[in-house]
C-alpha cells in the first residue's frame, strides 16, 4: 500500500507529475474522444496530432466519453489516501463515475480515505489544482488538513481561456451556435472563463492575435491576479504562450509561469491554437 494517490481525469494535462512527494503515487484516468467510429484514449500514447488530423478530417461531429466506475475504482486500489479530481460536472460525466466508484471501493475497503473534488474546470485550472495537490501532501498533513487545505485553495483559483475555434463544443451543446458563428468569423478569438458552476462564459470577443493577448491579460488582472501562479495548456500556440508570459513578468517579475501542452480531451475542445490558462488570485 502507498500512502497517497492523487488521481485526476484527463481533463487535467499531466500524464505524470514529477517531483512527487514521498509515498505518492499520480494516476490519470483517460477520457477517449469518438471520431468516425474509432476510439482514441487520452493516455500517454495517444497521438494527438494524428488525432487532430482525423477530427479535421470528418464530416462527422466527433464526440467524447467518460471513464467509467470501473477505471475509477482501479485507480483507487492501493492507497489509503486518495484524493480525486474531475472535469467540471457541467460538461461531463466524469465525476458521477467517480463517486460510484468511491461508493464501490469502499464497501471493500471502508476505511480508506476518499476525498472526490468536481474541479468545475478543465486545463491549466485542474493541473494547479494537482501541482497544489502534491506540494500539500509534502507538507506532511494529514487527509483531513489537505482536504480542507485544497478546498480553500480552489477558492482563489480560475481558468481563463482563449479559443480560436469552437466547433467541437458547439456540435456537444456546450456552446451556443450563435456564439461559435461569431467566433467562426473575422479572426474573432472567444476569452472566455469557466463560471462559478463550471459553465462556459464569454467575456471578450477580441478580433485577432494582439487584441486577443491584451484582452486575456486584462481579464486576468480584473478577476484579481496578483502575480501568483500561471499554468498555461496550450495546443500548438507558442508564440501566444511566449508575448502572454513577456506581458505578465513586465508587470509581475515574480510570476511563476508553465507552459504545457494540451492533453487529448483539452485539444479536442480548445481545437488549434487555443489554450486553457489556470492562474492563482489574490
Amino acid at each position: 500500500m502507498t500512502k497517497w494517490k492523487i488521481v485526476a481525469d484527463s481533463g487535467c494535462d499531466y500524464k505524470e507529475l514529477t517531483n512527487l512527494a514521498p509515498d505518492t503515487l499520480f494516476q490519470s484516468v483517460p477520457l477517449s474522444i469518438q471520431i468516425d467510429g474509432t476510439d482514441y484514449v487520452d493516455d500517454a500514447t495517444l497521438d494527438i496530432d494524428y488525432m487532430m488530423d482525423a477530427m479535421y478530417a470528418s464530416s462527422k461531429a466527433a464526440t467524447s466519453a467518460c471513464p467509467s466506475p470501473q477505471a475509477y475504482a482501479a485507480a483507487y486500489e492501493g492507497a489509503d489516501n486518495v484524493i480525486v479530481l474531475t472535469l467540471t460536472g457541467t460538461l461531463s460525466g466524469s465525476f458521477n463515475s467517480a463517486r460510484v466508484a468511491k461508493e464501490l471501493v469502499l464497501e471493500e475497503h471502508p476505511h480508506v480515505n476518499i476525498h472526490l473534488i468536481d474541479t468545475l474546470s478543465a486545463g491549466g485550472e485542474m493541473d494547479l489544482l494537482v501541482s497544489e495537490l502534491n506540494r500539500l501532501i509534502e507538507k506532511g498533513l494529514d487527509f483531513d488538513q489537505v482536504v480542507e487545505s485544497i478546498t480553500a485553495y480552489q477558492q482563489k483559483t480560475k481558468l481563463l481561456f482563449v479559443l480560436a475555434k469552437v466547433d467541437n463544443l458547439v456540435k456537444n451543446g456546450r456552446l451556443s451556435k450563435l456564439l461559435g458563428t461569431v467566433v467562426g468569423l473575422l479572426n474573432i478569438r472567444m476569452v472566455g472563463e469557466a463560471s462559478s458552476q463550471g459553465t462556459l462564459e464569454l467575456l471578450q470577443k477580441a478580433r485577432g492575435h494582439k487584441k486577443s493577448l491584451t484582452a486575456a491579460f486584462e481579464e486576468l488582472q480584473k478577476a484579481g491576479y496578483a502575480g501568483g501562479r500561471i499554468v498555461i495548456a496550450h495546443r500548438n500556440n507558442d508564440k501566444f504562450c511566449q508575448q502572454f508570459s513577456e506581458l505578465v513578468l513586465a508587470t509581475y517579475p515574480q510570476a511563476d509561469i508553465e507552459l504545457i501542452p494540451t492533453s487529448g480531451l483539452c485539444s479536442f475542445y480548445a481545437e488549434e491554437n487555443g489554450l486553457l490558462m489556470g492562474y492563482e488570485i489574490g
